[in-house]
């Protein structure tokens, strides 16, 4: 009861690389709360998935494992995620922004009359007062999810203290993925899929899946060399490819330098793209927008060229 929960996003057998970030930050929101923390895995053939949650601190695996849940369809995650939910719960749950958590987090948050806040760059634990219907209460270890809004302008911090559970997606790449111990060990419950999804729900039949290979490893890249609108053209921007090549690093894009059609929209480097830790970021002509600076502030040394 009032645990942290991770949903964890699975690919065939395996546990997508932003459910792991999402478990680590997970593990560091329970530490401070005093509480556990749990993950929802669902799909088909999942034995032996803790494996994969277990080193990063998970206390209790829910495993969902059933003809219909792999790949993904919406009303039947749905389902199980919210019946679940009703019997647990928790306190925070965190999902990845991605195709899926975005499909499915919002169904989440209606269904347990829930926020849900979208796309958050960090996430904290705080106390604080609030005046709600002119009355001051005093609210304890709150999630505060925090992201840029108002077109980057401000920094906001975003928190939902009468509702659970407090709910929050965040971009892959924008958390660290760390193991606690490799052999940490926790509970696995396998639970009877038909108790959480009726038979009614599976409406969707996915007959074929293509799946594209990425073209570039922007995000795992040693170097990263960036340009933004103050390139001028897209001749000029291509010149980045160049150095790139010299450097063996990649090249990376503001949003500015997308919309202007500089560089394909995979090579965004921000809050709505890609977050990158370079060991050298090479910024060329960017401003600096907070949309920005929030897919590659953890850089090791950032080289600014101006326009």
């Amino acid at each position: 009861m009032n645990n942290v929960f991770v949903y964890c996003e699975i690919e065939g057998t395996t546990v997508v690389d932003v459910s792991l970030e999402l478990l680590s930050k997970g593990r560091k929101l329970a530490n401070t709360l005093g509480v556990q923390l749990e993950c929802i895995c669902a799909g088909k053939g999942l034995d032996g998935i803790e494996k994969q949650v277990f080193p990063y601190g998970v206390d209790k695996v829910h495993v969902f494992d059933a003809e219909g849940l792999f790949p993904y369809t919406t009303n039947p995650h749905a389902s199980l995620v919210v019946n679940l939910f009703k019997e647990e719960q928790p306190q925070i749950c965190l999902l990845g922004a991605t195709v899926i958590g975005r499909d499915l987090g919002p169904r989440i948050s209606s269904a347990m009359h829930s926020g849900l806040t979208a796309d958050c760059t960090e996430l904290e634990i705080d106390s604080f007062e609030m005046s709600i219907g002119g009355v001051k209460k005093f609210y304890e270890n709150q999630l505060c999810q925090i992201r840029p809004a108002f077109g980057g302008n401000i920094v906001a911090t975003i928190v939902n203290p009468e509702h659970r559970p407090q709910m929050a997606t965040v971009r892959e790449g924008v958390m660290k993925k760390e193991i606690v111990d490799p052999n940490y060990k926790g509970e696995v419950i396998k639970h009877d899929v038909a108790k959480y999804v009726p038979e009614t729900e599976y409406v969707v039949k996915v007959l074929e899946r293509h799946v594209e290979k990425a073209k570039h490893n922007l995000k795992g890249a040693p170097i990263v060399v960036a340009g933004g609108y103050g390139m001028g053209s897209k001749e000029n921007f291509d010149m980045l490819f160049e150095l790139a090549k010299e450097l063996h690093a990649e090249v990376g894009a503001s949003r500015a330098a997308i919309d202007a059609g500089f560089a394909d929209h995979d090579r965004q480097i921000g809050q709505t793209g890609v977050t990158v830790r370079p060991k050298v970021y090479i910024a060329c002509g960017i401003s600096g927008q907070i949309q920005h600076l929030a897919g590659m502030q953890d850089s090791g040394i950032i080289i600014s060229v101006n326009s």
